[in-house]
């Protein structure tokens, strides 16, 4: 049984709503261990390396998700920290499956609304065609630093990083094919995860949700253009913040609602108001595999095309590129195809700016807070250049832009500390990067009798404690 006290008004409002029978199924849900489950990152994890035998079974509505039979150490596994896969609870994934059957024709622009700490951006990214564009934002700025930094890791050069409330995306001249909005709510899906989300929990805390959620919506709309696909989800069970607002959306906003092929076998419930016929997906533990999630797919029937969004693409055409300097040709060389970048000295930051949508990037860094864009290529230093850590993690990083020197398991974690790391004396002199089973960590400077461990301070591991066992997840199948 729960070690929390679920809420009398919740008691009460949820076995109204769902009738008995869902209602016990919940309640027994919520007494059991919530599953583990992961989703490996298809760009940097070939198709042969996958979880251990034994270890794992597919999420079966999401590509490269799985559930784990126990939950490893995590944070000592080095491979979790490169990026390979993200720990990801697994109705989270559904969006993969929503992607997959709307967005698969062809590249799009696609904007996730609230995305930290950056999971659903994760599994949009790995669904969306190839050459479409994610922005990715989150209005709390401690939040979007996290953000960063998964989406750091992930390590794909098509996605942006901004750090706007929606009412400045919604007025940026930006227009996007796909959004999605995984908005704040009453959390009721994380009590099982999370039992201080039961503490948290009121009436008043539904009301208050669901009218903010509404005001997320309909500030951001105006950034959606007409025909463009819309996803709405919570973490929360109650219809106020669910249904409702998905009523509202299609009747005072404009959209029709879409439906997503799914098996019986998930379990997957659908709508709990009558008067609400049109198809919704909810995740419910004790019922489906996994936590608590609403998601309505909706395409938009209001508003205009807008020319924005062409404006964007072929904005950068004749435009004389900023940072073309000696510094910054030699960053680009540092890429698999530097040709396809435009080099950007952002206040004597570099980044790497992908050509095919330069003109966003224009646009976006006229009105709104742009945080990460493209490739981190390095930061200036008097007259040097340190390479980025996120150009480490890249899938556009050169293979012989810089040396390499693999690091075993013990060494692996010591450098993912942050301490002092001893290179091999054969190690070239400059800056390295160091790599654990030939899969990029970061970057080491060495200047010869030590080396500089450049790995950001705020990501290292903060234990200096190692767990005993086996705390690695994914290998290849031939191992």
């Amino acid at each position: 049984m729960p070690e929390y006290i679920l809420p009398e008004d919740f008691l009460t409002v949820t076995e109204s709503v769902m009738g008995s029978e869902l209602w016990h199924a919940l309640l027994q849900g919520l007494a059991d261990e919530a599953p583990v489950s992961v989703r490996i990152n298809p760009l940097k994890c070939p198709a042969d390396w996958l979880p251990a035998e034994g270890r794992a079974e597919r999420v079966e509505w999401c590509e490269g998700g799985y559930y784990l039979s126990s939950r490893p150490n995590f944070t000592f596994d080095p491979l979790f920290h490169a990026g390979m896969y993200y720990v990801q609870e697994a109705s989270s994934m559904f969006l993969d499956r929503v992607l997959r059957s709307y967005a698969a024709d062809g590249p799009v622009m696609m904007l996730d609304l609230c995305a930290a700490p950056g999971g659903k951006s994760g599994v949009a990214r790995a669904a969306l065609p190839e050459g479409s564009l994610l922005v990715s934002n989150e209005p709390v700025a401690r939040r979007a630093s996290v953000l960063v930094e998964n989406m750091a890791k992930l390590g794909h050069e098509d996605v942006m990083v901004t750090n706007n409330y929606p009412c400045d995306i919604g007025r940026s001249g930006l227009m996007f094919d796909v959004m999605l909005a995984d908005v704040p709510c009453s959390g009721e899906g994380m009590f099982r995860k999370d039992p201080a989300a039961v503490g948290e929990w009121s009436l008043q805390n539904v009301e208050k949700c669901w009218r903010l959620q509404r005001s997320i919506v309909a500030d951001a709309w105006p950034c959606l253009r007409r025909g463009g696909l819309f996803v709405y989800s919570t973490c929360t069970f109650n219809t106020k913040e669910n249904e409702e607002n998905v009523k509202y959306i299609c009747e005072e906003l404009g959209a029709e609602m879409l439906t997503v092929d799914v098996s019986g076998e998930w379990r997957i419930t659908g709508s709990l108001l009558p008067d609400i016929a049109g198809p919704v997906y909810r995740f419910l533990p004790g019922v489906t595999r996994g936590e608590g999630l609403f998601m309505a797919v909706m395409r938009k029937t209001g508003g205009s095309e807008s020319v924005c969004r062409r404006k964007c693409d072929s904005g950068a055409r004749g435009r004389k590129h900023a940072g073309k300097g000696a510094e910054a040709a030699a960053c680009a060389k540092w890429l698999k195809r530097p040709e396809a970048f435009d080099t950007v000295n952002a206040g004597g930051v570099f980044l790497a700016i992908p050509k095919a949508w330069r003109g966003v990037y224009d646009t976006a860094v006229k009105s709104l807070k742009v945080v990460s864009a493209g490739v981190r290529l390095g930061e200036a230093k008097g007259k040097d250049v340190v390479p980025a850590q996120s150009l480490a993690l890249s899938g556009m990083l050169a293979d012989s832009a810089f040396p390499r020197v693999e690091l075993d398991y013990d060494t692996a974690l010591s450098y993912l500390r942050k301490e002092a790391v001893a290179l091999p004396t054969e190690a070239p002199r400059g800056y390295v990067v160091v790599t654990y089973r030939g899969v990029p960590l970061g970057f080491e400077k060495n200047i010869g009798n030590r080396a500089n461990n450049l790995y950001p301070t705020e990501w290292k591991i903060k234990s200096s404690h190692t767990p005993e066992g086996n705390n690695e997840l994914i290998k290849r199948t031939d191992e």
